[in-house]
């Protein structure tokens, strides 16, 4: 039946060929894909990166640190947010675990206050001058004096999903990055804010921090040519002993 409907689709001037479809993007939860969170996260578990508290920086309704529990389920979880949009969502996943508490902040070099373009719900960005359009002025606090005064035990890990802002909170998180053992950063390829950092800047400054990259996840492309826009980072300690080993097999 196929020749048949070849010969005469091809008699009338045309041909016949296989429609080529597209894979389907590839989510946290997505097992198959060896380079997601997901994944990740489930590595970090089996090479014994013990974690005492997770400190999830913009953290929205918690999402990203329910999911987390999957892998670390007796840590503690500190979630900072700055958008008030997120607080009932917020409230809810507190009520809802015993080991989580939030703070409606954003998270910088020192406390204060800070601008913050709230045009996105689960976007946003952090800015010490007010933005055009959007422009909202928020709390902000260093995460250093925010686990002092909660009291929260290292060895932490410390998740950065803040669109640029990423050196004034690391600038305030020096006691928090000298007892991590695992930071996770949402990096780009580029400079999508004034002081923001590329991927490559980003680790050459964690490499002065005593950081390096493990592991990269969760590529996207831009909608606008499909460039390569942002991936997530999972930086180390540089004295990880997997270090030593540089063997492919």
């Amino acid at each position: 039946m196929k020749k048949l409907l070849k010969k005469i689709v091809q008699k009338a001037g045309y041909k016949i060929s296989k429609i080529e479809t597209k894979p389907a993007l590839k989510s946290f939860h997505d097992k198959r894909n060896h380079f997601s969170t997901h994944e990740a996260l489930r590595r970090s578990h089996k090479r014994n990166l013990i974690i005492n508290t997770v400190i999830d920086v913009g953290a929205s309704d918690g999402r990203w640190s329910k999911d987390c529990m999957n892998y670390y389920p007796k840590a503690a979880y500190f979630l900072v947010e700055a958008q008030n949009d997120h607080l009932e969502g917020l409230k809810h996943f507190e009520a809802s675990h015993k080991n989580v508490s939030f703070i409606l902040a954003a998270a910088g070099k020192e406390n204060g206050t800070v601008y913050f373009n709230n045009a996105e719900l689960f976007g946003g960005v952090a800015s010490e001058t007010p933005f055009d359009t959007n422009s909202i002025e928020v709390p902000v606090v260093s995460l250093d004096s925010e686990v002092a005064k909660r009291n929260l035990h290292p060895p932490f890990l410390l998740k950065l999903d803040t669109h640029g802002y990423e050196v004034p909170i690391l600038e305030g998180s020096k006691k928090v990055i000298s007892q991590a053992n695992l930071i996770i950063i949402e990096a780009y390829n580029f400079n999508i804010e004034e002081k923001s950092l590329c991927f490559w800047e980003l680790c050459s400054y964690m490499g002065n921090l005593g950081f390096r990259p493990l592991e990269v996840v969760d590529l996207m492309a831009r909608e606008y040519d499909q460039a390569f826009w942002q991936m997530d980072i999972f930086f180390v300690k540089k004295d990880n002993p997997m270090f030593n080993y540089i063997q492919y097999r």
